[in-house]
């Protein structure tokens, strides 16, 4: 459109009517040849006098349109309205002007004349409108038309761009050695099983062989008659077993007829790279299957083995093209169900049919492809060798090419760091531009080796960043020793305030009564668990304005005990609200207590369990071990009598809470027990006790119980 020739046009100008006040806005058209072509001029301007200027001149051509705003001069492509049913305004109303109706919006919008409504109709040929009268219908259903076109247009030149540059991508990509593929893959992951399929029928066994297909009969049992030392014989056909094929000789694994549903299969991903155009790289990933097929028939004897088969094939499912200086582009394979034809395509499906690109094993080809391209020093072999288990180099790739010093750190034996870098986690980068180690990592340059040591820990990595950022030196001990506590940076700055950072470390582990370093994971549990509830307590005995200056605070007999007293004296306001509360919505868990101790009271040598002596008590168990017993859902069971609480408690302990347990009222059935934060403390052994403790309910009279007690 010639927008400056356009400008150049003088407005057509109203003619000099009377008007009713109802009316705001007034539209004439023309006809003007501009560069050889006809356009439609349409002009609005305001009901107003002295109006020379129009509020909005819009044109249009065969092929464009455009709306020019002659207050500052600037062209848009706007459309007349945003839409025509439910956005009813134009784009020359001001805000306080929209929301009208369509009658409203007819009655405030007029043509100048009749001969402009018919200039309209004649430019717009060919345009549908219900309703002759709605003449910027016809102009706004034109201007659609000629978007949806130039869309159309537009997308069908990307589509023609995309389906060039596949089609360039599929020509120089090298053909794929199927054979040593699937080869590789029988050998490395199938290991070249075969099976033998048997029925046994007294002292013989009909055998199918899937690598030679053929069935025949031989006696496993032996014979006593002359004819039996000529007839062919194997051992014992058993189910997992191994044995010879009659027939060809080839070991396979023994499978019983009646086990087999037709046909079973066994499948492996791989990835292949191979070298694209000059320095480029195609990852090719595919999925290899070996298949065995036992085929029955009716028989006399019923069903009948009569022959076995088996069938390796492979797909290739995506296609991961780099190359220097662009994008990654994924190609997929996919599937017509209409023609029945396979095809690639340059995008992904989508929802739950979405195609994944997992990790997977890598064929050795690949590394000798890589020379002499991009990823020719990647370390993709070395990180492979490492980590000793399927990786997805796309992911590898991709990460290499953001971040080169991957290669560095592969090298140095950071395998840790790089599975960090390759899950996208780069919270772990300091300075992406460094090209050292420590500076990269944000450590001290002294604690590389001990890290290279740890293979990249991230653990370790963590708490040598924690190291340099608190402008601390600690020993290669420390670090290993407060990675195992888990303390963030916030609980260890409070804590060495008062107490070196050796003397925290001394104290979680006397604490805790488990050592550093065991690698037992309950012992690693415990000093995590002991070092979170150590920081708490410092923090909340800080909060509370006590002096952690006094060792007496600082190292408590009895650390558990001095959290809890901590906690209960934090929130003593609260919970002294909470106790009243449910002293006066509960009051029968008080007073049926002693009903209900003849009934579940229990103790032996080691534990006693009986139900709580009140709505407080279960209100204080709940808040000492950290768990929801205390809300109003289990008090009002108990109050009602659907469950009941009951308190473990270990007899050289008794007032301490211990594990709390929910019992139904009905049956002798534990519904759920737990102790501290929700978990479960010596399973195994307190399952036990508790289920002997359910025998007793059902076989202990009420009055040896009484006695007991």
């Amino acid at each position: 459109m010639k927008k400056k020739a356009i400008e150049r046009i003088p407005y057509i100008g109203l003619k000099k009517n009377i008007r009713p006040k109802s009316v705001k806005y007034i539209g004439i058209t023309a006809i003007r040849i501009v560069g050889h072509e006809k356009h439609l001029f349409l002009e609005v301007y305001r009901n107003a006098k002295k109006q020379t200027e129009p509020v909005v001149r819009v044109v249009l051509n065969k092929k464009e349109f455009g709306t020019y705003i002659p207050e500052t001069g600037e062209w848009n492509r706007r459309q007349i309205m945003p839409d025509e049913y439910y956005d009813a305004y134009f784009i020359w109303n001001t805000p306080g002007e929209r929301g009208c109706t369509q009658k409203e919006l007819e009655k405030q919008n007029i043509l100048q004349s009749p001969e402009d409504l018919e200039r309209i109709k004649k430019f717009c040929k060919g345009v549908e409108v219900w309703g002759n009268h709605k003449w910027w219908k016809y102009i706004y259903r034109y201007e659609q038309n000629i978007s949806i076109t130039a869309r159309r247009k537009a997308e069908d030149r990307r589509y023609e761009r995309r389906q060039n540059a596949l089609n360039d991508r599929i020509s120089h990509t090298k053909e794929l050695p199927e054979e040593r593929i699937l080869e590789t893959a029988d050998s490395l992951y199938f290991h070249h099983a075969h099976y033998l399929y048997y029925k046994k029928r007294g002292c013989f066994a009909q055998i199918a062989c899937s690598k030679c297909g053929g069935v025949t009969t031989a006696r496993w049992k032996e014979g006593v008659s002359f004819e039996s030392q000529f007839q062919c014989s194997i051992e014992e056909p058993r189910e997992g077993q191994t044995g010879n094929c009659p027939l060809c000789g080839v070991h396979g694994e023994y499978k019983c007829q009646g086990k087999v549903k037709g046909y079973h299969s066994k499948n492996i991903r791989l990835f292949i790279g191979q070298k694209y155009k000059e320095r480029g790289m195609v990852l090719r990933y595919m999925e290899v299957t070996k298949e065995w097929r036992l085929g029955l028939i009716s028989g006399k004897n019923g069903t009948e083995m009569f022959n076995s088969s088996e069938e390796l094939s492979g797909v290739e499912i995506a296609r991961a093209y780099f190359e220097p200086g662009k994008k990654l582009q994924i190609d997929y394979h996919k599937h017509n169900w209409y023609d029945g034809k396979d095809f690639w395509d340059d995008c992904n499906l989508c929802g739950n049919a979405n195609i994944t690109i997992g990790e997977a094993p890598i064929l050795k080809e690949t590394y000798q492809e890589m020379e002499g391209t991009i990823f020719q020093y990647s370390a993709l072999k070395e990180y492979t060798a490492a980590v000793r288990e399927a990786v997805n180099p796309i992911s590898y790739f991709e990460r290499y090419q953001q971040t080169p010093q991957i290669e560095v750190l592969v090298k140095l034996g950071l395998i840790g760091v790089v599975k960090e870098l390759i899950r996208y986690r780069y919270g772990i980068v300091t300075d992406q531009d460094a090209r050292r180690p420590d500076k990269f990592l944000g450590i001290r340059k002294e604690s590389v080796k001990q890290l290279i040591a740890a293979e990249g820990d991230p653990g370790i990595l963590n708490t040598m960043q924690m190291e340099k950022r608190m402008q601390q030196v600690w020993t290669g001990e420390q670090i290993e020793h407060l990675t195992e506590t888990g303390l963030g940076r916030g609980q260890i700055e409070t804590a060495i305030r008062y107490m070196s950072l050796q003397k925290l470390l001394n104290r979680i582990e006397k604490y805790s009564g488990c050592e550093y370093g065991t690698k037992c994971s309950d012992a690693e549990q415990k000093i995590r668990s002991t070092a979170t509830t150590y920081a708490d307590y410092l923090n909340t005995r800080q909060s509370l304005g006590y002096d952690l200056n006094n060792t007496i605070y600082q190292h408590p007999r009895n650390l558990e005990e001095a959290h809890d007293e901590m906690v209960r004296e934090n929130h003593k306001e609260e919970i002294d609200k909470r106790l009243n509360e449910v002293a006066i919505r509960f009051p029968d868990i008080q007073s049926r207590y002693r009903e209900l101790r003849k009934k579940y009271f229990y103790e032996d040598d080691e534990y006693l369990i009986r139900p709580a002596r009140s709505a407080e008590e279960i209100v204080m168990e709940g808040r000492t071990l950290h768990h929801c017993v205390g809300g109003d859902t289990y008090l009002g069971r108990h109050d009602r009598g659907e469950s009941y609480i009951l308190m473990l408690r270990d007899k050289k302990q008794p007032e301490r809470p211990y594990i709390t347990v929910e019992i139904d009222s009905r049956k002798s059935s534990i519904r759920q027990w737990y102790g501290a934060h929700d978990r479960k403390p010596d399973q195994k052994n307190m399952q036990r006790w508790l289920n002997q403790y359910l025998r007793q309910l059902e076989e202990q009279p009420a009055a040896m119980r009484t006695r007991t007690a």
